[in-house]
């Protein structure tokens, strides 16, 4: 026992007033592995009751960052504590440091507290579709700095907070899990308009991933220069990935507008040629 005492006691380091000591390391030790263990039973308790039912994926999440920082933060200060440092009195005599370092970090703040309405207001969450800056991703995660996203092309874009708290941000996951988009069509002047909004409506029927097959709707949406002007209405879950099903359905369409002689016309321009009188014919 006296040899543990000793052993415990033994000084690795000393800078003036303060010594650090082989407890203060086994402590410091014991502090990280604990903090890891309160961590992860944390994350098995909440997981859980996601897969319950009891709350959804992003909330889990968005609860478990706010907890995890935190209890890193106290962690840090016990860490302190056990080294001897007087976290006031390092924060006093510092003061003009964080100053200018916090002048210097301005932005990097700005993205922190952004990071933290993120995850406690819980407007976006984990797997959530938006649209920014013309964009479209799928939210990954999201950090106390900084969010990770995948775009349609499935590369990884690192997105500060901020960026997301003071833009003008479209979440197409926010209401429901299904969103209705549009496939603009023209034909040519003379067709059967009846005839083109039923071949829409049944190209949309055709497609196996079609949401809400009841509320599929063509519409005539305009009298354009060259064509008659149709759109194709209808709701899809597969939102991310919507591209692909307007492709399939683009080639829906252009097969039944083949089976049913409908024309999807070139730009038209008429060019009207007016003769010169024959008096000025003369003249030349």
């Amino acid at each position: 026992m006296e040899t543990l005492n000793k052993i415990l006691d033994f000084e690795l380091l000393q800078i003036s007033q303060y010594t650090i000591k082989v407890h203060n390391i086994v402590v410091v030790f014991l502090i990280i592995v604990c903090t890891k263990i309160i961590l992860l039973l944390i994350k098995k308790a909440l997981f859980q009751k996601s897969k319950i039912g009891r709350l959804d994926s992003g909330t889990t999440y968005a609860i478990f960052q706010i907890v995890r920082y935190i209890i890193w933060v106290l962690a840090i200060g016990f860490l302190l504590d056990t080294l001897g440092v007087k976290i006031t009195l390092l924060l006093a005599g510092s003061a003009a440091l964080l100053v200018g370092v916090g002048l210097g970090l301005q932005q990097t703040f700005n993205d922190i507290i952004s990071g933290i309405i993120l995850l406690s207001e819980r407007s976006i969450k984990i797997d959530d579709v938006l649209e920014i800056d013309g964009d479209v991703v799928k939210i990954q995660s999201i950090g106390l700095r900084t969010s990770k996203a995948l775009n349609r092309d499935d590369i990884s874009i690192i997105i500060p907070n901020s960026l997301i708290t003071t833009s003008k941000v479209i979440n197409w996951s926010h209401q429901s899990k299904k969103t209705r988009f549009r496939i603009d069509v023209g034909v040519a002047y003379g067709s059967d308009v009846d005839q083109v909004i039923r071949v829409l409506e049944e190209s949309a029927l055709e497609h196996p991933e079609m949401s809400n097959r009841e509320l599929v709707e063509g519409r005539l949406v305009n009298f354009g220069n060259s064509s008659l002007d149709f759109q194709l209405l209808f709701f899809s879950e597969n939102i991310f990935r919507i591209g692909k099903m307007k492709s399939d359905l683009r080639r829906i369409i252009n097969r039944k507008f083949k089976e049913n002689n409908v024309t999807i016309p070139f730009p038209q321009m008429d060019l009207h040629v007016i003769p010169r009188p024959a008096d000025e014919k003369k003249e030349e």
